[in-house]
């Protein structure tokens, strides 16, 4: 039977665990795929830790991943535009996951992978890459205008980084000192965070920025809030209720194969790098949700299924 890897209940890694499941069967305008490759992303662990359960409970046990790439292995019902053998990415459907062997999408957020974009590429764009080109297109900066992303060195801030900088936008971020090399790899500006950010963003930019990406939320987008010339240029996808505090909202995300196709087609023409820096075997999938979870990748982590 087909290994998955699941937690079992809310809690620490202790929780995880690989169980054989059946072949899952995919429903009405549903796709079965052959995992090739899974995208590791902090709400995998801030799922199993508990954090989100209040608004978002799971039923357990759940499995992990939330972005996936595969093979298409058989179709539901009234599904259109796809076949059997197509290379696919996309967003697994509810109560199912990425860490798996078989998974099954919902046709609505799958979309085909071009060719000349890798598995492993493929597997991050669903979430990360999605998000930082709905954020960019929510803020509606533009030419000449600047950014500043809290938490650049992430996978949606290296993605919203390269699709400002390539829309004139003059991209700045806050990071640790050590994630310095790639984000300046993306022409934007590193700002490290900690005590006195806001005075360093100042001194590069005395009249302050003209939109805040947050993908941090808390007392680190505070600190720089009060830097943004207009409140509604605000954004997050992090800490909403931090944002409100200072006119700004959750990041309005679109979840269609329409933004999929969008982002795929960035990375295939080589405007876009997801930055897959570390992928691991799938035997290896406890250690990768651990190095996201310990805050310090640089750019994404992918297990590798098949």
């Amino acid at each position: 039977m087909p290994k998955v890897f699941r937690f079992a209940e809310y809690g620490g890694p202790e929780t995880q665990e690989f169980v054989d499941l059946p072949k899952p069967t995919p429903g009405p305008s549903e796709l079965l795929v052959r995992v090739k490759a899974a995208s590791v992303n902090p709400i995998d662990y801030k799922v199993r830790q508990g954090l989100l359960k209040d608004f978002a409970p799971r039923e357990l046990p759940s499995e992990f991943g939330s972005e996936v790439s595969g093979v298409v292995e058989a179709l539901g019902q009234d599904v259109d535009g796809f076949a059997v053998g197509d290379e696919v990415f996309g967003q697994p459907a509810e109560t199912h996951g990425a860490f798996s062997e078989y998974t099954v999408t919902s046709a609505i957020a799958t979309a085909k992978k071009p060719p000349q974009v890798s598995f492993e590429d493929a597997a991050t764009l669903t979430v990360a890459a999605a998000t930082a080109h709905d954020g960019i297109v929510h803020l509606g900066l533009s030419e000449g205008q600047t950014l500043l992303i809290t938490g650049i060195g992430g996978g949606v801030g290296v993605a919203a980084a390269q699709i400002a900088r390539d829309s004139g936008i003059a991209v700045f971020g806050t990071a640790s000192e050590s994630k310095r090399a790639l984000v300046e790899s993306l022409d934007a500006t590193l700002i490290p965070y900690g005590d006195g950010v806001e005075q360093r963003v100042r001194d590069l930019l005395p009249d302050g920025v003209d939109g805040i990406y947050d993908l941090v939320g808390g007392d680190a987008l505070r600190a720089v809030a009060g830097l943004l010339k207009d409140g509604a240029k605000l954004i997050t996808a992090a800490d909403p209720r931090t944002a409100a505090e200072f006119g700004g909202a959750m990041v309005n995300r679109d979840r269609t194969s329409k933004i999929l196709d969008e982002v795929a087609a960035l990375v295939a023409a080589g405007k876009l790098d997801p930055h897959v820096n570390d992928v691991v075997a799938f035997d290896d999938a406890a250690h990768a949700i651990a190095a996201v979870e310990s805050g310090h990748p640089q750019g994404k982590v992918v297990v590798r299924i098949d």
